[in-house]
């Protein structure tokens, strides 16, 4: 019953094969059992079982409130959820209850949260599911994957993709800025939606970004997502930057005519250190396309070169602006330092601050100071409508979607990926998809195969503004040609995995 989709599961609900609460008490129970890869922050119980309970009420009655009535899902621990603690995964931030809900009160289900982050949040890093599956395990030795052997999620939304890819929620909600909701994505084998800028609201979410942030969608396939999607997207009165969604989102086509589409090859994105496996995927589904009647040909993005720089300037510019907010005044952590207000708010920042963060909002700060401000952050604007023109230009020449890797490779092991400085990896991870956040297009990862280590490998694609359907529905043909495997991990392994990380469990 876990492994089912979310359509699959909502007929199960409305059949009668399964109620709500037992739905949930199974979910709560495979949590329980894989706390090793430490994706959950914090997990709502009691409020998920009340819920569930009234769920089971309603279907009784035959009267759900939606599709979705009655199925868990997770939420990375930067959406606000009322009388929840919300943390960031931040010192800052740790153990503020929040006054407000925010973008998924539209499901009306049962809710657990989920974690923020996957390698510096303060609980600890999250340990990707694949590492303990059977493809991953024969690669490495079983002894050795339940140790140092161990691969990343990616970022930042690692515990929203690791929730949905280890069976305990059917989807997350994650958020996107420069590709933290596809980057976990693609690494972790499940599909990752970033909607077009504007379709869903940011109520609730902790910004970051707000010119880039999206609220990000995990499901394990890509009909999923799209029923996600139809439930979110559309004006919101307490965001003004939402836009009124093109049409209601129905079911997408079973099987899609691909005889009618564009597909372009931006050759900007054979980007140094592109895996040759990924390579090989990109290559395939590309072939399949043209096989199957699609016209695919190489496009160019001139302006990609620049796009990592462009991003670090706004990115910075905008972490510094908002995190100016958390200073120890009103909430969240406040340091002991009582000498003065401004020790005490420096003290606060460096304490509740890690040395990302702090990196950020120092290089912002500098970016955004009147001798530097034409230089850097006005000159990043130009370079960011240069970017966004290249997709404009390429996709009014009659291209209808692109088709890029995801990341550079299948997912790094953690001793590995901790080796290199916080930036150097950004830029690494990043490199594919955060041209789309910076232009607000709607872009998929999804899975097509796994690598000669066991581990998934993602393709993406990018679409123009509002053409949210047309990229699912492409997507949903991929799937459905590709055949990527469904996660397995053994119980006996699982549990043993489980005492070895519990006697040093994450603090």
């Amino acid at each position: 019953m876990l492994s089912l989709t979310l359509k699959q599961v909502s007929l199960a609900l409305r059949e009668g094969r399964i109620s709500p609460t037992e739905l949930c008490r199974r979910c709560l129970n495979r949590i329980k059992k894989t706390q090793h890869l430490n994706a959950y922050i914090s997990v709502t119980e009691e409020l998920a079982l009340k819920q569930a309970e009234e769920a089971e009420s309603r279907l009784l009655q035959g009267a759900p409130r939606g599709p979705l009535d009655g199925i868990p899902f997770a939420v990375k621990d930067n959406f606000c959820t009322r009388n929840i603690r919300t943390t960031c995964a931040s010192r800052m931030l740790r153990g503020l209850l929040s006054p407000q809900y925010h973008v998924s009160q539209h499901f009306c289900q049962s809710s657990v949260d989920n974690l923020s982050g996957s390698t510096d949040g303060v609980f600890g890093p999250v340990r990707n599911p694949w590492s303990y599956a059977a493809p991953y395990r024969e690669h490495t030795g079983a002894a050795t994957a339940a140790d140092s052997e161990w691969v990343i999620t990616g970022g930042s939304s690692g515990g929203s993709a690791a929730a949905v890819a280890s069976l305990t929620s059917y989807l997350a909600l994650g958020s996107d800025t420069g590709g933290s909701t596809r980057n976990p994505g693609a690494l972790c084998g499940v599909v990752a939606l970033k909607p077009t800028y504007g379709l869903l609201s940011r109520h609730g979410l902790i910004p970051l970004v707000n010119s880039m942030d999206v609220p990000g969608i995990l499901t394990r396939s890509v009909c999923d997502a799209a029923m996600v999607l139809g439930i979110l997207q559309g004006l919101d009165i307490r965001d003004s930057t939402t836009i009124p969604a093109p049409a209601p989102l129905t079911e997408l086509p079973e099987d899609l005519d691909v005889k009618n589409l564009f597909i372009g090859i931006p050759k900007e994105y054979h980007a140094p250190g592109l895996s040759e496996e990924t390579v090989a995927q990109w290559s395939y589904v590309a072939d399949m396309f043209e096989r199957a009647g699609a016209r695919v040909e190489q496009v160019s993005l001139p302006h990609t070169q620049y796009s990592i720089v462009c991003y670090h300037v706004l990115c910075c510019a905008e972490v510094a602006s908002n995190m100016a907010r958390f200073d120890g005044l009103e909430y969240g952590h406040r340091s002991d330092v009582d000498s003065s207000t401004e020790a005490m708010y420096a003290s606060t920042r460096h304490e509740g601050f890690n040395d990302v963060v702090r990196g950020r909002i120092l290089s912002g700060n500098y970016f955004l100071l009147k001798q530097n401000y034409q230089h850097y952050f006005v000159k990043a604007q130009k370079v960011r409508r240069l970017i966004a023109d290249d997709f404009k230009r390429v996709f009014g020449s009659g291209v209808d979607l692109l088709l890029t890797p995801t990341t550079l490779t299948d997912a790094a092991r953690y001793s590995d990926f901790t080796q290199e400085d916080n930036r150097t990896r950004s830029a690494q991870e990043d490199v594919f998809t955060q041209p789309v956040n910076v232009a607000g297009l709607p872009a998929v990862s999804l899975p097509t195969a796994l690598s000669r280590r066991g581990l998934p490998i993602g393709l993406q694609l990018i679409g123009p503004a509002l053409q949210d359907k047309k990229l699912l529905s492409a997507a949903q043909w991929i799937e459905q040609r590709v055949g990527f495997p469904s996660i397995r991990i053994k119980p006996a392994f699982r549990d043993t995995v489980f005492k070895l990380s519990h006697a040093a469990a994450f603090v």
